[in-house]
C-alpha cells in the first residue's frame, strides 16, 4: 500500500510541477505581450544572435518547446527562413536548462532563525500570498499577470517538494537503489530518458524528476548521463507534433530541433563511452545531487551547441534533403527568388521580374479555386489541407510582391512603368482575394462532408453549370494576364455579368425548391455561401481584366470603365453576352424519373399558369433589354 501511495504522491508532484511551469510561462508571455515574437522575428540576422535570443527567450518562458513551436509558426508563414530558425532552436536548447537551476532553490533548507526564513517553503509561501493578492484584488491587468507568474512559481516549487518528499523514503529501499543501477547501461538509460520525456512532453519536467530522485542517493553519474542524453531527444516530440499540418519549411524547422539533440546524443554519447572504455573515468560512481544534475544538463547542452553551431549551413542542407522539395515547391521558390533587392537598381528589370512573380501567383490562385471546387463533389482531407496551405502561399506572394512593387515606386519611373506597377498592385490584391474565396469554398465542402449534407439533383446540376462558367472565367482571366491578351480580357466582363444573373436565378430557383419541399433549410446556407463566393470570384476576375484593358487606355478609373461598357452595349459586348447566356442556360436539365412522376401528380391547371408566368417574365426581360439599348443609342 505504501508503494501505491508513493507513486500517487510522486505523480501529484509531477502534475503540480507541470501546471506551475505552464502557469508561470503563460504569465511571462502575457507580461511580455508580443515583444518576444517581435524580438525573435527581427533580431535573427546572424546565427550567434539567434542562439543568444533563443537562450534568453526560452529562459524567460521556461519552455524550449514553446519557443520552437513559435518559430515553426514563423517559418510556416514565410516570415522567417529555416536558416534563421536553426540558431534560435539551438539557443532554446540552452535556455531550457535554466529551469534545472531554478529548481535547485527548492532544496535550500534552513534549520532555524534567518536560515529558516530563507527556506524554499517560506519563500514559496510568501510569493504565493503576494501572487494571489495581485491576481484577485488588483485591477490592473499587468499586475494580475505578474500574480499569475508568482503563483506558477510557487506551485512549481511545491510540486518539486512533493516529488522529493515522495521519493525520499526510497533511499532506504535496496530494491529501488538496485533498479537504478540498471540505467547505468548507456542504451537503456537513453531509452528511458527518451520515453519518459516523450510522455511528459517536457525536458524541464524530466530533469526536475531526475533531480528529485537524486535526493535518494541512488542516482550516480553513470545513471544520470545517459538519461540526460535521452531527455533532449524525447523533448522533440511536442515540437514534431506541432509540425503536423504545416508546410515543408515548418516540418524542416521541427526536424532541426530533433537533429540538434539527436546529433548531440550521438556525438557526446560515442565520444564519452569510447574514451571511458580506455581511461575508466573515476567519477562514474559519483552520487549526483540536484545541483550536479543541473550542471550536467547545462554543460551537455552548451557543449552540443558549441560543436554544432559552425555547421548551421550543413544542418540546413540536411533537413532539406530529408524533407525534399517537389517540382511545384521549386517553382514557387523560384518566383520569390525573382524579387531580389539588387534588381531594384534597374526598374525595367525589376518590373519584369515582378510580372513573372505575379504570373506565378495567378497560376496558384486559379489552381487553388479549382482544387476547392473539386472537393465539393469528392471531398478529401488531403485536398482540404492543401487548399489552406496554398492560401498561405498566396498571402506570401501578396506580401512579398506588394513590398517589392512599393520599393520600385521610389525609383524614377517612366509613365508606362508607373502604369505597369499600378496594374500589378491592383491585380495582386484581386488574386489574393481569389485565394480567400478558395478557402471559403473548401470550408463549405468540409461542412457538407461533416454534416452529411447533399444537394438535390436540380441543385447539383445548376451548381455544375455555374462551376463550368467559373472555370471559364478563371481561365480567361489568368490566360489573358499571362499572355497580355486584351481580346481574352474583353471577354471577361460579359461572362461576369452572365454569372451574376445565373447566381440571382439560382437563388430564386432554390427558394422555389424550398417552398416545394425539394430542399431543406440546412442546405440553403451552404448553397447561398457557394453562390456568394462564385459571384465574388467572377467580380475579382473582372477587376483583373479591367486593370489590363485600362492600362492600354491609360485610364485607371475602373468604375467609369465598367459604367461605359454597360451603358454603350456595343455590338461585340452584346454578342458575347448573348453567347454566354445561351452557353450557360439551364434548359438542358433533364429531371429524374422520381421528379417527373411528382410533376405528373401536380395539378395541371396550376402548373400551366406557372409556365406561362415564366415565359412572360423572360419576354418582358428581353423587351426591357431592347428598350434600354435603343435609349442608349439615342
Amino acid at each position: 500500500m505504501s508503494g501505491i501511495t508513493t507513486v500517487v504522491t510522486l505523480l501529484s508532484g509531477v502534475a503540480l510541477f507541470l501546471f506551475g511551469m505552464s502557469l508561470m510561462g503563460d504569465g511571462l508571455k502575457k507580461v511580455a505581450g508580443n515583444k518576444l515574437e517581435v524580438i525573435l522575428y527581427k533580431l535573427t540576422s546572424s546565427p550567434i544572435k539567434g542562439i543568444l535570443l533563443g537562450s534568453v527567450v526560452t529562459a524567460v518562458i521556461q519552455s524550449s518547446s514553446a519557443t520552437t513551436v513559435m518559430v515553426v509558426g514563423f517559418v510556416n508563414s514565410g516570415m522567417m527562413k529555416v536558416a534563421q530558425a536553426i540558431g534560435i532552436i539551438m539557443g532554446a536548447n540552452i535556455g531550457t536548462s535554466i529551469t534545472g537551476w531554478i529548481l535547485c532553490l527548492s532544496y535550500i533548507e534552513g534549520s532555524s532563525g534567518i536560515a529558516q526564513l530563507l527556506s524554499t517553503a517560506t519563500i514559496s509561501a510568501v510569493i504565493a500570498i503576494v501572487g494571489i493578492i495581485f491576481k484577485m484584488f488588483v485591477k490592473k491587468q499587468s499586475y494580475k499577470d505578474i500574480g499569475g507568474i508568482m503563483l506558477g512559481f510557487s506551485i512549481l516549487m511545491t510540486g518539486m517538494q512533493t516529488m522529493s518528499g515522495a521519493v525520499s523514503p526510497l533511499k532506504e529501499n535496496p530494491h529501488f537503489v538496485n533498479a537504478f543501477s540498471m540505467f547505468s547501461n548507456p542504451l537503456l538509460g537513453i531509452l528511458v530518458g527518451i520515453a519518459f520525456t516523450a510522455i511528459l512532453q517536457s525536458a524541464s519536467a524530466s530533469v526536475g524528476i531526475l533531480q528529485a530522485l537524486s535526493c535518494t542517493g541512488s542516482i550516480t553519474f553513470a545513471t544520470a548521463y545517459p538519461i540526460t542524453l535521452g531527455i533532449g531527444v524525447g523533448a522533440a516530440c511536442p515540437v514534431l507534433l506541432s509540425a503536423i499540418g504545416t508546410n515543408k519549411n515548418g516540418k524542416r524547422t521541427a526536424l532541426v530541433y530533433l537533429l540538434n539533440d539527436l546529433l548531440g546524443m550521438i556525438i557526446w554519447g560515442l565520444a564519452f563511452y569510447i574514451v571511458n572504455a580506455f581511461v575508466k573515468f573515476p567519477f562514474m560512481d559519483k552520487v549526483m545531487s540536484p545541483v550536479w544534475i543541473a550542471l550536467l544538463n547545462t554543460g551537455y547542452r552548451i557543449l552540443t551547441i558549441l560543436v554544432l553551431a559552425p555547421f548551421i549551413k550543413t544542418i540546413e542542407k540536411l533537413v532539406f534533403k530529408v524533407v525534399k522539395d517537389t517540382d511545384e515547391d521549386k517553382e514557387e521558390q523560384a518566383d520569390f527568388d525573382l524579387l531580389e533587392e539588387r534588381f531594384l537598381q534597374y526598374p525595367p528589370l525589376a518590373i519584369e521580374q515582378s510580372h513573372l512573380a505575379v504570373n506565378g501567383m495567378a497560376k496558384k490562385a486559379r489552381k487553388n479555386i479549382l482544387r476547392a471546387m473539386s472537393i465539393l463533389e469528392n471531398y478529401s482531407v488531403e485536398k482540404f489541407n492543401k487548399v489552406q496551405e496554398k492560401e498561405n502561399l498566396i498571402d506570401k506572394y501578396e506580401d512579398k510582391l506588394g513590398t517589392f512593387l512599393m520599393q520600385i515606386t521610389s525609383s524614377d519611373l517612366t509613365m508606362m512603368q508607373t502604369r505597369q506597377v499600378s496594374k500589378f498592385l491592383h491585380t495582386i490584391t484581386d488574386y489574393e482575394r481569389l485565394g480567400d474565396h478558395a478557402v471559403n469554398i473548401s470550408f463549405v465542402a468540409n461542412e457538407l462532408n461533416e454534416k452529411k449534407i447533399s444537394f438535390s439533383e436540380d441543385a447539383q446540376y445548376e451548381l455544375g453549370v455555374l462551376k463550368d462558367a467559373i472555370t471559364e472565367i478563371l481561365n480567361l482571366t489568368v490566360d489573358s494576364f499571362l499572355e497580355d491578351d486584351l481580346v481574352k480580357a474583353a471577354n471577361v466582363e460579359p461572362l461576369r455579368e452572365v454569372i451574376g444573373m445565373m447566381c440571382n436565378d439560382l437563388k430564386l430557383r432554390h427558394v422555389e425548391r424550398l417552398s416545394n419541399g425539394k430542399c431543406k433549410i440546412e442546405q440553403s446556407f451552404a448553397f447561398n455561401d457557394l453562390l456568394t463566393n462564385f459571384e465574388r470570384i467572377a467580380a475579382h476576375c473582372s477587376n483583373i481584366a479591367v486593370a489590363m484593358i485600362e492600362l492600354e487606355a491609360s485610364d485607371f478609373d475602373t468604375h467609369e470603365y465598367l459604367k461605359s461598357v454597360h451603358e454603350l452595349r456595343n455590338g461585340v459586348y452584346s454578342e458575347l453576352l448573348e453567347a454566354y447566356e445561351a452557353k450557360y442556360s439551364f434548359k438542358g436539365y433533364v429531371p429524374s424519373k422520381k421528379e417527373r412522376d411528382q410533376d405528373d401528380e401536380d395539378d395541371e391547371d396550376v402548373e400551366k399558369p406557372k409556365k406561362k408566368d415564366k415565359e412572360k417574365s423572360k419576354s418582358k426581360e428581353k423587351k426591357d433589354r431592347k428598350a434600354k439599348k435603343a435609349k442608349t443609342e439615342e
